[in-house]
């Protein structure tokens, strides 16, 4: 039947014929992990790599959708050749890169009621009859070719980290934190912030407290709208994912999974295309500017039905290397802006403290947004945010891969990549570049 390890040849018992349907089923042979599925009910089953190309996203997460296994984070779909046949942010005219398809086992077979794969060429034309009961092989551990940046990069260790909300941390008390794998003590004097074991220094901003443990190198990222009278602020509950901050961020700047994870709250799932995202590198990151499409339910106007639920965005991302991240969302046809200040704290390397600060304005001529509105506003970034940690636990990433060979990157991905180049950077003083 074959043995196990990279390269290994011959066929692999992967699953009970019987419990292969349309869903998509994780299985492993020869060393590396599959999918196996039926692309209509009752159909032969086709095999595919367990990882999306493009965001390495799991296809065990994904569905089959008109005769296509469809991946679930962004929707890339493939055939039962494992050809890409579409690409939603491209738009219904976009032609998927060839990069986009799946390297498919080089044969799948239903036979003594199992499903068995070749990986590879095989001298063998058929599974063998087994002896007694086959034993599927684990799971093999996720590895990437090139380089991740992780919660325990040395280089975090020169950046200013938020470690709480200012408020958490009373007068005379002291408040126990984890930062890159280390526990840390805070305690508010009179004079001041005081840490144990010693760093660099801690201080309090934007209603946070920061802790550096050597001596930064980031640029700290600037928010205008925490001084500016128009807005009212109201903090989300801190939450935690159960994973790094690089994948994290990554999720925050894009544009394109909001129609495949959203779906229960800003999605426009018919409206998956995204338009092209203009990068104006500045120190210590990125802005971006770009427009799509969203449901704004949080507008009154779309309550009373006075104007339509699906309304015209513009967002402006802001990104200070390594995680700290502000999304300015103007609805055009409100006039309201909301600001998500997204701030990250790799705790461990698989613990990640989300902190999010909502900032609202109703626009010309409207006065503050009540605290009903705001209260309902957090509610529903929270339920936003919330999808976005599910989506993140299922990738199971130990980290952002910065080398763009370990993933498939079409035109919408540009913040992506600023975002992988803008880590390089800070890693290595701009030494180290993104592989071409």
């Amino acid at each position: 039947m074959g043995t196990t390890g990279w390269g290994a040849t011959g066929w692999f018992p992967v699953a009970r014929t019987a419990d292969v349907g349309t869903a998509p089923v994780p299985v492993a042979a020869g060393g590396r992990s599959w999918v196996v599925v039926r692309m209509r009910r009752g159909g032969e089953v086709s095999a595919f790599p367990a990882r999306c190309p493009h965001r390495l996203a799991p296809l065990a997460e994904g569905r089959v959708a008109d005769g296509r296994l469809e991946c679930p984070f962004h929707g890339w779909r493939f055939d039962g050749e494992g050809r890409c046949t579409d690409i939603p942010s491209l738009g219904a005219d976009g032609v998927p890169p060839p990069r986009a398809d799946l390297a498919v086992p080089w044969a799948v077979e239903e036979r003594h009621g199992w499903v068995w794969l070749a990986p590879d060429r095989t001298t063998t034309p058929s599974p063998p009859r087994p002896s007694g009961t086959p034993q599927p092989e684990p799971a093999p551990a996720d590895a990437s070719r090139g380089p991740v940046f992780g919660n325990l990069d040395p280089s975090l260790e020169h950046a200013w980290h938020p470690v709480a909300l200012s408020r958490e941390l009373r007068p005379g008390g002291w408040l126990q934190v984890r930062l890159l794998g280390r526990t840390w003590m805070l305690r508010r004097t009179d004079t001041g912030l005081e840490v144990d074991p010693p760093a660099y220094a801690v201080r309090e901003r934007l209603g946070m407290i920061w802790l550096a443990p050597a001596e930064p190198r980031d640029v700290p990222l600037e928010v205008p709208e925490a001084a500016d009278p128009a807005f009212v602020t109201g903090w989300l509950p801190p939450l935690r994912s159960p994973g790094p901050a690089g994948p994290l961020a990554d999720t925050f700047l894009d544009a394109t999974h909001s129609a495949f994870v959203h779906t229960t709250t800003i999605g426009a799932a018919d409206r998956p295309a995204v338009g092209p995202a203009e990068i104006t590198v500045e120190p210590g990151g990125f802005r971006s500017v770009q427009e799509q499409e969203v449901d704004n339910p949080a507008d009154p106007d779309v309550v009373s039905g006075a104007r339509p639920l699906r309304q015209r965005r513009r967002t402006t991302y802001s990104y200070r290397a390594p995680f700290q991240l502000r999304l300015r969302q103007e609805f055009l046809d409100s006039g309201a802006t909301t600001t998500l200040l997204y701030l990250l704290q790799p705790e461990d390397a698989d613990s990640t403290r989300i902190y999010v600060c909502l900032m609202l304005a109703a626009g010309p001529g409207r006065t503050l947004p009540d605290p009903r509105t705001v209260t309902d506003q957090v509610a529903l970034q929270q339920r936003v945010l919330e999808e976005d940690i599910a989506a993140q636990e299922a990738l199971a990433l130990p980290g952002l891969p910065l080398d763009r060979r370990d993933e498939v990157h079409v035109p919408a991905d540009a913040r992506g990549l600023a975002l992988r180049q803008a880590l390089c950077d800070f890693i290595a003083a701009g030494e180290r570049r993104l592989a071409a």
